[in-house]
């Protein structure tokens, strides 16, 4: 048996794209940034960044297309995936978190809630309920994107 869990705090690199694949499937995809601050042995500041490439399915996509915008703080659980696929002789390689919840952090006046809002894909949440009552699952259906989403800078 074995556990594959992403549990991350960051901020939205840049305003999600939303797809829509076979049967109308959206799929949103965006980056995440998380970051490390340490004191380094000369005890000067140093701030890590790792940029993350986030990837949510149906409903949830709804959410996300709806109320994320670049900024916004989110924490989100998933899974790390790995895909790859050949374009013109050329191998590409990408690595992503499934998001399967996410919540979305901040202050009031930032597009969220003063305590956030939840949303996963098993419980359905008030936010989702105003989006045409929506399912909400991070369930990757059987499609094939990867020439849609050659374009995508990540």
């Amino acid at each position: 048996m074995g556990v594959n869990k992403a549990i991350l705090v960051g901020n939205v690199g840049r305003d999600p794209e939303v797809q829509y694949v076979s049967d109308n499937v959206p799929v949103a995809r965006f980056t995440l940034a998380t970051s490390e601050t340490y004191k380094d042995k000369n005890g000067e500041k140093v701030t890590n960044t790792e940029w993350h490439n986030i990837v949510v399915w149906r409903g949830l996509a709804q959410v996300v297309e709806k109320y994320v915008k670049k900024g916004s703080q989110l924490y989100i659980e998933g899974k790390i995936t790995h895909r790859q696929y050949e374009k013109d002789g050329v191998t590409k390689y990408f690595t992503e978190i499934v998001a399967n919840s996410l919540q979305m952090l901040g202050r009031a006046g930032e597009g969220t809630s003063e305590t956030g809002t939840a949303v996963s894909n098993t419980t359905q949440t008030e936010t989702a309920k105003n989006i045409e009552n929506a399912p909400l699952t991070g369930e990757q259906p059987d499609v094939n994107i990867d020439e849609a989403t050659d374009d995508l800078p990540f």
